[in-house]
């Protein structure tokens, strides 16, 4: 046969020419090309006829495959095999630097022996997993960097893959770690709430955190603390991300703060009931006007600190709880705030409500107490004889939101204390200050914003602006 092709039979070259994907015929022995269809021209940047007077191995630019063998072995390996050989090689051309999968099989056509090659482009798949590998690196080096345990579950919810701080705080190796169940890691009471906590991930693709207790290899209990979020592909959710947190020396450090505020609490509530009883006992037995108000200033200095203390202990209840925003019905809010006023301060005040029926707000379930506490305020420092306090709602034009304002006409909140909203108080002048950053946290764990301004009246007006559930 002659290296031009023309001796090459034409039911070879029929034969590779009716291939739909890039193919060639080559010569077993010398591994010269002697049919090459239009495929294939076209993945290598040359003509057929120039094709022809071509070697194989002139197609790439090194004589080794991929995986370091030499090219004229692995095509041998092809030739005196019965099955079909593969393997990748980097070419070039006309068309650049190419990744090109080989796969060959020797043949018997037209009573000859033929090498026939089938050429497929992965070129770009080559270059997606060199930018994968490269993703990889990078979140391996933010893994291992985070002071946080970081992991990913499979579509099963097993650990796929986790940084060495999991490892560590499971008290767990690689092998131990492969494959496991996620809810395995933690103890029987805690099972369930990881278990619901991938559920929601899974089933509803929403993100969720819990609180747990990590047990490790050697028995030791971990207070641990979970945020999980969805993988997705297309419209399926495909595995797991996950944080962990060893909530260990945090939760050491709220109990301790815990117990130190209950004990300072306790004391500062009787002491300050010793200092009002005295001084109320004083009061009667003094004859000097001017003293006598000036114990009473006592009295009522001693009286508003006891409310701070009564105030902190809310503020470390709703800290506590964490609550999560529901629905709530304004009006119904507002009704259960001026129930839980004293019965004196609402007799002793003028308190007018405006609130439609239906209105209904996304806020925690402490909306009632941070009403409860504007309306409080509202009336205590008024120097009015008998407080005004009006309290009024609507749904805002953007029917995303509603408006709660309590307006009074008292003296109005100083400066320093309405800088509550932007972190720059200074020390509180009286009680309302703390109220104020109660009112605030309950309003912004709920989504909503907090607003103080001046009333017409010439007193405080205060804006709760809450988001209204989309029920589409």
């Amino acid at each position: 046969m002659d290296r031009d092709g023309e001796s090459t039979p034409r039911v070879v070259r029929s034969f590779v020419e009716a291939v739909p994907t890039p193919a060639l015929a080559c010569d077993p022995e010398s591994h010269a090309i002697r049919a090459a269809n239009a495929p294939a021209a076209a993945l290598l940047g040359q003509d057929r006829g120039t094709l022809t007077l071509m070697g194989l191995a002139d197609l790439g630019e090194t004589d080794e495959t991929v995986d370091g063998e030499p090219i004229g072995t692995a095509v041998d390996e092809a030739v005196d095999g019965d099955e079909v050989t593969e393997f990748e090689w980097e070419t070039g051309g006309k068309r650049g630097r190419r990744r090109l999968s080989l796969s060959l099989r020797a043949t018997t056509m037209a009573g000859e022996r033929w090498l026939i090659v089938g050429l497929t482009d992965v070129t770009d798949r080559v270059t997606a997993e060199e930018d994968l590998r490269s993703q990889l690196r990078v979140v391996d080096a933010v893994a291992s960097t985070v002071p946080a345990a970081l992991f990913q579950c499979g579509a099963d919810g097993t650990l796929a893959r986790w940084n060495d701080r999991l490892a560590a705080e499971a008290g767990r190796g690689s092998e131990a770690l492969s494959g496991t169940d996620l809810t395995a890691l933690f103890d029987d009471e805690s099972r369930d709430a990881v278990a619901e906590a991938l559920r929601r991930v899974y089933r509803e693709r929403e993100p969720a955190d819990c609180e747990a207790t990590l047990l490790t290899r050697s028995g030791e209990r971990v207070p641990y603390r979970l945020a999980l979020g969805p993988i997705i592909d297309g419209d399926r959710v495909v595995g797991a991300i996950g944080v962990g947190e060893d909530r260990t020396e945090a939760s050491l450090r709220e109990e301790r703060l815990a117990v130190l505020t209950r004990v300072l609490r306790h004391n500062f509530r009787n002491d300050l009931n010793v200092v009002t009883g005295f001084t109320e006992r004083a009061i009667e037995t003094v004859d000097d006007p001017e003293l006598a108000s000036e114990l009473e200033r006592v009295v009522d200095t001693a009286e508003r600190l006891l409310r701070v203390g009564e105030t902190s202990r809310r503020v470390e209840r709703l800290l506590a709880d964490r609550p999560t925003p529901g629905r709530l019905d304004l009006a119904d809010a507002v009704d259960e705030a001026l129930v839980s006023l004293p019965s004196e301060l609402r007799e002793g005040a003028d308190i007018e409500v405006d609130v439609p029926e239906g209105i209904t707000v996304s806020a925690i379930g402490y909306l009632a107490e941070a009403i409860a506490e504007l309306v409080d305020n509202a009336v205590r420092h008024s120097e009015a004889e008998r407080p005004r306090v009006e309290i009024s709602a609507a749904e805002l034009p953007s029917e995303s939101w509603a408006s709660l304002v309590v307006a009074d006409d008292g003296p109005g909140i100083p400066p320093a204390e309405r800088s509550v909203l932007t972190g720059e108080e200074t020390p509180l002048e009286h009680a309302s200050g703390l109220g104020l950053w109660y009112v605030n946290w309950i309003v912004s764990a709920g989504g909503g914003s907090f607003d103080i301004g001046s009333a017409s009246a010439g007193g405080t007006r205060i804006e709760i602006e809450l988001r209204t559930p989309n029920d589409g």
